[in-house]
């Protein structure tokens, strides 16, 4: 029992808790030590284990409320993308794969500078049949 419960952990760890944080994984130990000697019948043992582990993984589960983003204009639009007013949908969509390129978190950017350069080119796009 104890070695298939050791090896469903460790195809749970392969599959989803190397991106885990440290407490993450810390809090997920706990409240599976607690569920298995809560099912032994420990529960004065299983107890202070099983909930605060589960505590602590519904509390990593819950991120504090980001400010929505300023809205950004025309003018910031093409100075983040580097184009002029008289930029073509051509210009726009090359100038935007050029950057995020560079700013994609798969390649060491973050996730609020591609959304920023996703962000400048919509509205540029969207500008133009108003042109």
């Amino acid at each position: 029992m104890i070695l298939l419960l050791l090896a469903a952990a460790a195809a749970a760890w392969w599959m989803w808790g190397r991106s885990l944080s440290r407490n993450q994984l810390v809090a997920a130990a706990s409240a599976l030590a607690g569920g298995f000697l809560l099912l032994k019948g420990a529960w004065q043992i299983a107890i202070p284990m099983f909930l605060p582990g589960i505590w602590m993984l519904v509390q990593q589960g819950q991120t504090p409320r980001a400010d929505p983003p300023a809205r950004m204009d025309r003018d910031e639009a093409r100075r983040i993308l580097g184009l002029g007013p008289d930029a073509t949908p051509q210009d726009i969509q090359a100038a935007h794969r050029r950057l995020v390129a560079k700013v994609h978190p798969d390649q060491g950017g973050s996730a609020e500078l591609a959304s920023r350069v996703n962000a400048a080119r919509d509205i540029l796009l969207a500008e133009l049949p108003r042109r």
